[in-house]
């Protein structure tokens, strides 16, 4: 197992001074986040090149679903820090795989891949795709806790805000990496990233974002092209 935590983290701070001094604050400081990637990876696993990968995000009933936007986020990420990686679109293996990888068919275990295989055409198909290692995504972000103060009015000679506000955010995701060819699971990469994002307002308000949903998928990327390149795990990176 690989482990990186990373953190960054600015804290906003209400001038009294005046407007500009908190503009130029704003300007230098971002939220606050923290990220803890794993990695995992069966021992004697070897990966070829000449394989192709497909980024996909998993389905569940009664789940959050990963955003589409996450799923495209990693693929893209992915491509430009692994050059010898071969990363199929995801949009255009589904559409060929039809209907064998939409949400209620696609299989949800490796158990089930010698069953979809099975299937007249399937084997031939994914061989036709150059698809070998299906990567699932699992996961989501969402808004955890919040707070603060801020009150606005406007009147005859003007307007403006006072206050200060923050939210938290949790990104937490994971990929599963399965092999076709043996139906098996090779490991998989996690990220767990948290951020504070702050809205000081002296009068305008003032947003400090901190971007988790970003941060997770850079990290989760980075992995992942370690993972499938065989590259040694650089912990001290970000």
């Amino acid at each position: 197992m690989a482990y990186l935590h990373t953190s960054r983290c600015a804290q906003a701070v209400l001038a009294t001074a005046g407007f500009t001094l908190v503009l130029s604050l704003a300007l230098s400081m971002s939220g606050c986040v923290n990220s803890t990637i794993e990695q995992v990876k069966q021992p004697g696993i070897a990966f070829d090149n000449a394989d192709s990968i497909v980024i996909l995000a998993r389905r569940h009933e009664n789940a959050s679903e990963t955003e589409a936007s996450f799923t495209e986020c990693v693929e893209e990420r992915l491509s430009e820090e692994s050059t010898h990686l071969k990363v199929h679109p995801q949009k255009a293996f589904v559409d060929a795989m039809f209907p064998w990888f939409e949400p209620g068919t696609a299989p949800v275990t490796t158990d089930a891949i010698p069953k979809l295989l099975a299937n007249p055409g399937v084997r031939s198909q994914i061989e036709q795709t150059g698809v070998r290692y299906v990567v699932w995504l699992d996961g989501s972000t969402q808004r955890i806790d919040s707070g603060g103060t801020m009150s606005c009015a406007i009147s005859p000679a003007g307007g403006g805000c006072l206050g200060f506000g923050w939210w938290e955010d949790a990104a937490d995701y994971e990929a599963t990496i399965w092999d076709l060819r043996t139906a098996s699971t090779t490991g998989m990469v996690s990220a767990d990233v948290s951020g504070t994002s702050y809205m000081p307002a002296l009068v305008v308000p003032i947003p400090l974002i901190a971007r988790t949903q970003a941060a997770a998928c850079k990290g989760l990327a980075k992995q992942l092209s370690q993972f499938l390149g065989g590259a040694p795990v650089d912990i001290g990176s970000e």
